[in-house]
Order: structure tokens, then C-alpha cells, then sequence
């Protein structure tokens, strides 16, 4: 009875398949945008001052940023959480995707989080005069938020895996 049920809680991991499967809509409205985003960039080119052609690219950094972070978190995820991946069956997969253990995810997860955030400060910065004085307190603060949840989440797994005797 026992055996039977560990398999079948083992067996359940197969129920996070659909969730890996679902986040590939966002990665296609994400390529969706992006293609929209750089055809609107193209045509506004020849009138476009440098501030708006830095606004758009970071416009573009932002998408694809987001869309890496999505893709990571798939292919991690599920060699994490589903099922072991064999890299060497798939010469064009990079290794290091794949062998991101949870910990290495959560990092790389805040730290995107953190980079988004930034460009997002980064455009506010650039579109500043359009920008209110509220709006502006918000987005540092938010950005300072995520900025001290990374490093608080970095010094945490330091300190757990300094702690763990088999490392």
C-alpha cells in the first residue's frame, strides 16, 4: 500500500507537463510583440530622435528578456521538477540549461526579475519629463524592493549551501 502510493505521488510530477507546455503562449505573444515592437522601430527610423530609438531598444531588451526568462524557466523547471533530460541526445541544447538545479533558478529568476525592473527604470529615466514625481517614487521603490529581495535570496542560498556538509 505503501509502495503504491509513493509511486503514485512520484508518478504525479507528469501533472506539471501541462503548466511547461502552457508557458510556451506567453513565449509566443512575447515573439509576437517583439516582431510588432522592431517592424513599429523600422518605420519610425528616419524620424525618430536618439532618445526614441533608445527607448525602442530597450523596449526590445525588455521583450527579450522576459522571453529567455520564460524559456528558463521551462527547461529547468522541467529537468527539475519532471524529468531528466539527455543533452547528449540533442546536440543543439545547451548543457548549462538543462543543469540548473532549483537554487540556481530562483537566482537567475530574481536576477532577471531585477534587470527587467531596471530597464523598466531605465525608460522612465529617459521618458522623465512625461513622468510623475509619484509614479517615478514608485518605480525606485519597487526596483530598490527587488534589488534587496535578490541579495537577501543570494546571501540565504550562500548560507545554506556553506552550512550543507555535503557540499
Amino acid at each position: 500500500m505503501r509502495h503504491t502510493f509513493e509511486r503514485l505521488l512520484f508518478s504525479s510530477r507528469w501533472l506539471l507537463t501541462p503548466f511547461y507546455v502552457a508557458l510556451l503562449i506567453p513565449l509566443v505573444a512575447l515573439l509576437a510583440k517583439t516582431a510588432t515592437h522592431a517592424v513599429e522601430m523600422i518605420s519610425r527610423f528616419p524620424t525618430q530622435g536618439e532618445d526614441e530609438l533608445i527607448l525602442a531598444a530597450l523596449g526590445l531588451v525588455d521583450l527579450t528578456l522576459t522571453g529567455s526568462l520564460v524559456v528558463l524557466v521551462i527547461f529547468s523547471g522541467y529537468a527539475n521538477f519532471v524529468s531528466r533530460v539527455d543533452v547528449e541526445a540533442h546536440d543543439a541544447w545547451p548543457s548549462w540549461l538543462i543543469g540548473i538545479d532549483f537554487s540556481e533558478l530562483k537566482l537567475k529568476l530574481m536576477a532577471s526579475i531585477v534587470a527587467i525592473a531596471g530597464i523598466k527604470l531605465l525608460e522612465t529615466y529617459m521618458d522623465i519629463e512625461h513622468i510623475a514625481d509619484r509614479q517615478l517614487a514608485w518605480q525606485v521603490g519597487i526596483f530598490g524592493a527587488f534589488v534587496i529581495a535578490a541579495l537577501l535570496l543570494a546571501l540565504a542560498d550562500k548560507f545554506a549551501h556553506s552550512a550543507d556538509p555535503h557540499d
